[in-house]
C-alpha cells in the first residue's frame, strides 16, 4: 500500500469511532478530556450584538492610561498606526480609491472591538487584559474615532447599543444556496 492509502484508511477509521461516540485512547496513556469548567473558560466570544460580553465597565479616561502602557508602542499615541494598524480615522474613505480602513471607518459592530482587545491584545500577552481594562480600551478607542463622548464608560449594555458608522454598508451573501 502507499502511504496516502495508509492515511486515508488510518483517518477514515478514526473517523468513524469517533462518530459511534469511540473515544480515541492515547497509546502513551496520556491527557483526558476537558472538563466543563475548563471548556467554560475558554469560552469567551461575544457575538455582533454583545451577547456575551462580561461584566464589567470601563471609561475613556483610564482606556487612554491602558492605551498609553498596552496600545501605543504598535498603534502609536493616538492611534496613528505604527508597527500595528492604524485605529482612528478614515471616516468617509471607505468607498474611495485609498480606503482607510480603521475601527471607525470600517468595523461594522462595537462588541466585535472588545472581543478582539480581550482575545488577541497586547499582541505580546493576548488574553492579559481584566475586563476592564477590555471597556476602557474599547471606550478609549471608540472615542478617538468620535463615535463616544470623552465622559463616557461603556459596559455591555451600552457598548451594544453603539451604531458604527459602517455597519449597513457590509452585504450579505447573495448566493441561496450559502445561509
Amino acid at each position: 500500500m502507499r502511504w496516502r492509502e495508509i492515511c486515508g484508511i488510518t483517518f477514515v477509521v478514526l473517523l468513524c469511532a469517533s462518530a459511534n461516540g469511540a473515544q480515541a485512547q492515547s497509546p502513551y496513556d496520556i491527557g483526558r478530556p476537558a472538563t466543563a469548567a475548563e471548556i467554560a473558560g475558554w469560552n469567551i466570544d461575544v457575538g455582533r450584538d454583545g451577547s456575551n460580553l462580561p461584566k464589567g465597565s470601563g471609561s475613556v479616561s483610564h482606556g487612554r492610561e491602558v492605551f498609553a502602557e498596552q496600545c501605543a508602542s504598535c498603534h502609536g499615541d493616538s492611534g496613528e498606526g505604527g508597527l500595528g494598524d492604524r485605529l482612528a480615522g478614515g471616516q468617509g474613505t471607505i468607498g474611495t480609491a485609498k480606503p482607510i480602513r480603521t475601527v471607525g471607518s470600517y468595523w461594522p459592530y462595537a462588541p466585535t472591538l472588545f472581543d478582539y482587545i480581550r482575545r488577541a491584545m497586547p499582541q505580546n500577552a493576548p488574553q492579559s487584559l481584566s475586563d476592564g481594562d477590555v471597556y476602557a480600551v474599547s471606550a478609549y478607542v471608540l472615542n478617538l474615532n468620535g463615535l463616544v463622548g470623552a465622559d463616557a464608560t461603556l459596559d455591555a449594555k451600552s457598548l451594544a447599543a453603539i451604531k458604527m458608522p459602517n455597519r449597513d454598508r457590509f452585504v450579505g451573501d447573495a448566493r441561496p444556496d450559502v445561509k
